[in-house]
């Protein structure tokens, strides 16, 4: 199984936030940047792969509504693809 932690406290921004999990994610270098293209990219995620969310406090802090609406494209992925997507340390 592919583990992948991200740290909410590292997203400040939206560009911040896109260019941080496209890193931990391994996206390659056409990534959008945006919501859309984050669940194209997270679509072609292994089914074996556990992404862990930590300081969600954090990150809907720096990124208001945005935070909420990223989560939810991690949720939605994660049921449709089959991979596993955790919040942890809220």
């Amino acid at each position: 199984m592919k583990l992948t932690v991200l740290d909410g406290d590292k997203m400040t921004d939206i560009r911040s936030a896109h260019d941080y999990i496209a890193g931990c994610l391994g996206f390659p270098d056409y990534y959008g940047r945006n919501l859309d293209a984050l669940a194209d990219c997270l679509g072609d995620l292994p089914h074996d792969t556990c992404i862990v969310l930590q300081n969600y406090r954090a990150m809907k802090r720096h990124l208001g509504s945005y935070a909420e609406r990223t989560v939810r494209v991690f949720d939605e992925t994660a049921e449709a693809c089959g991979y596993d997507f955790v919040i942890v340390n809220e």
